[in-house]
């Protein structure tokens, strides 16, 4: 798992560089300024849309414009939102928030545009199930000019990145992260929470994109209602410590953010990266995954669905990400003390970092078996190598025990800050890094709880400013206590329980539950439709296939491979990063016929032509 974790990190490393997150944002401003900032009229107009003011129930598509911003909005509004945003303060800092504010904005113009395209090429053979989205748009686009061999390609590659990203952050992120808050708060193994998920969304996932825009219709408003009221009484318990924060997270955009407690500290172009690529993965903008929501919009206005779907990232990122960012910005949960037993989670007697060579470790399947070339370890202070690798576990504090109601667990996912020398890492602009272990509870009676801690060589790049201290052994605890790792959602229910002990645990285990149920239907849709397009005539043969592979894939993301935030962030990152590389060019291709018909619409808005429907 860790080569194929490294490999995952260096494909990530390329996609995501930083010209990429510079184009998608150039990008975006172009067409705000191309559109005349069409934020404003996604606020005004869209809104006047969405509410049915301009539906007739004869024009061609299968569900209405509110049930298509609801099924894409449920692909969006989820785990991304809760899990997401954890994940992008964990490792950015408060500054990435300022990037993600950036995404949203823009993102409302690069959602505008990628619908109004998609909506213009949909395939309309059959007016009750219409197809569409980026594949549709580049193969149909160019074959009106005489390249339809090249659009069918670009669009076969395409379906390829959509299928890549339905898989892992449309699928696997979401069924991961709701295992591991279902096993913070009922000790449910996660391979149940596994079944449980896949049997729920293959049973809306069989009745088409009409059922799944009607219970996306439910859904949506109901758990986004929830958690923001959630988020909101949380604040009020913080709002003396709102306008700093903002603040804060102004300044960490520009400036690195320091290191505290259980965070790292973070670099500028760290909050950059991550506020950037969190909100992109949240809010889906430039990704060209919407738009095959959207395309099944009842409306021969193509522009007035691409106005709607502005709407999407304002509700997304402007709206639910803010509360979640603030909600652990005000608790102190990112910078956190310790969980282990003593003054403030400190060890009585702390182990040390100690370094070993391969030949020193023993082949004890209890033991870790040390890689090459030479990995840090951590040990209690002995001459006995045969304890590397392992320590013994100090009780949990009272006060994390009153926060969650719980006292250490076997499989808990605990970590260490460590710290040495003058040298700091590019990224967080520190010279720490943190060492993850697991909490082992024997079942036999009489032996003693310990951690097991994973391997950490000095290739991994997170350490890599360590070289220099390998044989000094200069390494040393930043702050000589055990943190529990709280993992995207964990992170957030642990914020709320700050402030009102419990109720967290379960508000995020409801929310995460529908929110994952919702992302997870639709993006199944969005699967569907590349298997459409790649498979033509033949694809109802092929469908039930895929929606076998889908529902087992939910399963497979629950067991025990995925442990830490940095791997679930790899996995949902590629699928991200390679959509945007395959629709952005399509998105600048097609930019003028989308803008031609964006600005004929409100022309013809303005003088009347377009109408509110008259029901009676």
């Amino acid at each position: 798992m860790d080569a194929f974790n490294e490999f995952l990190g260096n494909i990530n490393d390329v996609i995501w560089a930083n010209w990429v997150l510079y184009t998608v944002l150039g990008v975006g401003v172009l067409f705000t300024l191309w559109t005349g900032f069409c934020q404003w009229r996604s606020l005004t107009h869209g809104i006047a849309v969405t509410t049915g003011r301009y539906d007739d129930p004869d024009d061609p598509g299968a569900i209405n414009h509110f049930q298509a911003l609801s099924a894409a909005l449920s692909a969006t509004v989820g785990l991304g939102n809760i899990a997401g945003v954890a994940i992008a303060i964990a490792l950015g800092g408060p500054g990435a928030v300022f990037w993600m504010w950036v995404v949203g904005i823009v993102g409302m113009a690069l959602k505008s545009t990628e619908v109004c395209q998609s909506m213009l090429y949909r395939n309309m053979d059959d007016p009750d199930n219409p197809h569409g989205g980026p594949m549709f748009v580049v193969a149909k686009g160019m074959k009106k000019w005489g390249l339809g061999w090249l659009g069918t390609i670009l669009g076969v590659i395409f379906c390829f990145t959509l299928l890549i990203s339905t898989i892992t952050g449309g699928n696997m992120f979401q069924a991961w992260s709701v295992g591991d808050i279902s096993r913070e708060a009922l000790a449910m193994e996660k391979w149940v929470t596994g079944m449980i998920l896949a049997i729920v969304v293959a049973m809306v996932i069989l009745g088409g994109i009409k059922r799944i825009g009607q219970v996306a219709g439910f859904l949506v408003p109901f758990m986004c209602l929830m958690y923001i009221i959630t988020a909101i009484v949380v604040l009020a318990f913080e709002i003396d410590q709102i306008p700093s924060l903002i603040a804060l997270i102004f300044r960490s955009a520009f400036e690195p953010s320091e290191a505290g407690g259980a965070f790292l500290g973070g670099a500028a172009g760290y909050a950059f990266l991550w506020g950037m690529k969190r909100a992109l993965f949240s809010s889906e903008s430039g990704q060209g995954s919407s738009p095959i929501a959207h395309s099944a919009a009842r409306t021969n206005e193509p522009v007035s669905e691409s106005v709607v779907a502005g709407l999407e990232p304002f509700i997304d990122t402007i709206i639910v990400c803010t509360l979640t960012a603030l909600v652990i910005l005000s608790t102190g949960a990112l910078t956190r003390g310790g969980d282990g037993e003593g003054h403030d989670g400190i060890w009585e007697v702390p182990p040390t970092v100690i370094v070993l060579d391969a030949t020193e470790a023993d082949d004890d399947p209890h033991h870790w078996i040390v890689g090459e070339p030479t990995s840090f370890r951590i040990s209690e202070e002995t001459d006995d190598t045969s304890l590397a690798g392992k320590t013994s576990l100090p009780k949990r504090t009272t006060e994390s025990r009153k926060i969650d109601g719980k006292g250490w667990r076997d499989g808990d996912m605990v970590m260490v800050v460590v710290e040495g020398g003058d040298k700091v890492h590019k990224d967080t602009e520190s010279n720490r890094a943190i060492f993850y272990g697991e909490v082992k509870i024997p079942e036999e009676a009489g032996q003693d709880s310990y951690i097991r801690w994973e391997p950490v060589s000095t290739k991994d790049s997170s350490v890599s400013h360590f070289d220099h201290l390998v044989e000094t052994g200069e390494l040393k605890l930043a702050f000589p206590g055990l943190y529990k790792e709280y993992k995207g959602a964990s992170l957030t229910a642990y914020a709320i329980n700050r402030v009102i002990p419990g109720l967290g645990t379960w508000m995020i285990l409801i929310a995460a539950w529908l929110f994952a149920i919702s992302t997870m239907i639709s993006w199944s849709y969005y699967g569907e439709q590349a298997i459409v397009f790649l498979f033509g005539r033949f694809s109802q043969a092929v469908i039930p296939f895929y929606k076998i592979i889908y529902c087992l894939l939910i399963v497979v993301a629950t067991l025990p491979i995925v442990k830490t935030t940095k791997e679930i962030g790899n996995l949902s990152d590629l699928g991200t990063g390679i959509m945007l590389w395959s629709n952005i060019p399509i998105m600048l291709i097609f930019g003028v016929v989308a803008m031609t018909a964006y600005h004929g619409y409100f022309r013809r808005l303005r003088s009347g032509e377009i109408k509110p429907y008259d029901k009676d």
